[in-house]
């Protein structure tokens, strides 16, 4: 049987990560294997998810992390795609990087012109685009992640939603926020919550369908 290939393309909340625990979300738990077991056997999801990870930034600090530079092996692993989820914005928010709400949107732009223009879908090119969830403001008394995030994520990470839907509209790609239906985790404020991931995968899994049928 000839399943529909999805890649799920992110950072730590694509991954999994954790923060009561700094460990990743068992595999039943995760939105990525949940959204695989809601739409059924006819789907194939492919998990490409990295904590840090930028949409085109090179992190002084952390290297591998450029969302644009994996982006060619990550869709070679997993084609031909169907689909290509793009979840991505929160590290850019981090004070090294220094760019504005606007920077990262162009960042986004060139990494989902780069994905179009690759020869690896099935049949078309389909994106989906989803805006992060927003980093709540008590991140900044958490004293073991604020530095790390810098002045200003919080701020920047709430322009994101807007700026990704207009994006979105401008390059012909499907949206959607994360937003509505997802919680921060209290360990760092900036993760999804271990509730979410269900909350999540179901309104994606509905999002998948609109757009593949």
């Amino acid at each position: 049987m000839k399943k529909k290939h999805i890649l799920c393309y992110g950072d730590s909340n694509t991954w999994g990560y954790n923060a009561a625990t700094g460990g990743r979300y068992d595999d039943d738990v995760r939105w990525t294997q949940r959204l695989g077991e809601m739409l059924g056997p006819d789907y194939l999801i492919g998990e490409a998810g990295l904590n840090g990870r930028t949409t085109v930034f090179e992190d002084p600090l952390n290297e591998g992390l450029n969302g644009l530079t994996h982006l060619l092996p990550a869709m070679s692993a997993h084609c031909p795609l169907d689909l290509l989820i793009i979840m991505l914005g929160t590290n850019d928010t981090k004070e090294r990087f220094a760019a504005t709400g606007r920077n990262i949107t162009d960042g986004l732009r060139r990494l989902v012109n780069k994905a179009k223009g690759l020869e690896l879908w099935n049949t078309q090119p389909r994106i989906l685009i989803i805006a992060p969830i927003k980093i709540d403001e008590r991140l900044y008394d958490v004293d073991t992640v604020a530095p790390g995030m810098g002045a200003g994520c919080v701020e920047k990470s709430r322009e994101l939603p807007a700026l990704f839907e207009a994006l979105a509209a401008e390059l012909g790609c499907a949206y959607m926020d994360a937003n509505p239906h997802v919680t921060p985790a209290f360990g760092d404020f900036m993760h999804f919550d271990l509730a979410s991931n269900e909350r999540f995968a179901k309104a994606l899994t509905a999002k998948v369908k609109e757009i593949l049928g």
